[in-house]
């Protein structure tokens, strides 16, 4: 006979992490939930800003070139246009619902832009870790377009977007884009109409975190505030819901590498001696060519 499958284990919410008004690149104002010094690192996960905004003068002037190297960039737009161009001589356009997941890995310089000079801005970046084995292979990326994002809606009229990982919705399995990954991410956007709710399978050993989109998601039952990461307690699966309104929310989880992290800026390494080769590296104008 076949075993009787376990009650799901749900996940709560551990830690509340209020998001820090900050600014980045040339001045662009955001929200800072990881990364700031409430919650400088949820392993693999090293930063989750928040840019939203309708005036211009708080991101025309973009990020303008600038280095990486040691993890990955992932911005997800929402709202407004991008354009993207690197040292590689990549250049793309961010649109809204459009990604890109950039392995700046042994080091990259790129620049993202607005491609508009009015109108509203919104959109995450996440910075995700790379295992030490993989931070000074060949960058890469992937531009990913609103298409090319998997999307379904139930019965209920909950909406889900996969970016990275697998999940299912009214009976149909979705499995995103990018492409596999040694933290094996989970990056879920599900929105939510008033009263309803949603159920994603969590591997016990991930960590986890929801960030709101729009409204108050509902985790075991506790209210998320606006600009306020969850860190998710332990279990195997998570129930989102909507209360008397319809909210959106984040779902991103991922393997911790459980390795020693050193970082300085945009320089992610294992150890002060590889961060002190990229500042090396950089100065001589030797970081997109450095490997091994």
């Amino acid at each position: 006979m076949p075993h009787p499958q376990a009650p799901a284990r749900w996940r709560g919410i551990a830690r509340r992490v209020p998001g820090q008004a900050t600014s980045d690149g040339a001045g662009v104002r955001l929200t800072r939930s990881l990364g700031s010094r409430a919650l400088l690192q949820l392993d693999p996960f090293l930063l989750l800003d928040e840019f939203r905004n309708d005036d211009p003068q708080a991101y025309i002037a973009g990020f303008p070139p600038h280095p990486h190297r040691g993890f990955e960039t992932v911005t997800y737009m929402l709202a407004g246009h991008m354009r993207h161009e690197d040292s590689m001589g990549n250049t793309g356009h961010l649109g809204p619902g459009a990604v890109q997941w950039m392995s700046a890995a042994s080091g990259i310089i790129h620049s993202e832009m607005p491609e508009q000079e009015d109108g509203l801005l919104w959109g995450f970046q996440l910075w995700v870790n790379l295992p030490a084995a993989e931070k000074m292979a060949a960058p890469r990326y992937q531009d990913i377009p609103a298409e090319g994002i998997p999307e379904g809606v139930d019965e209920a009229g909950v909406r889900l977007r996969v970016i990275a990982g697998r999940s299912e919705i009214g009976g149909r399995p979705l499995r995103g884009p990018v492409q596999p990954r040694a933290s094996q991410p989970l990056y879920l956007d599900i929105s939510l109409p008033a009263g309803t709710a949603f159920e994603q399978q969590l591997p016990a050993a991930h960590n986890a975190l929801v960030y709101p989109v729009e409204g108050a998601p509902l985790i075991a039952g506790e209210a998320l505030a606006e600009k306020t990461l969850a860190v998710l307690g332990e279990g195997d699966a998570l129930r989102i819901a909507a209360g008397d309104a319809a909210a959106r929310a984040l779902l991103i989880a991922g393997q911790p590498l459980g390795e020693p992290i050193s970082r300085y800026g945009p320089f992610v390494m294992n150890s002060h001696e590889e961060i002190q080769r990229a500042l090396d590296d950089y100065r001589r104008g030797e970081l997109v060519q450095a490997r091994g």
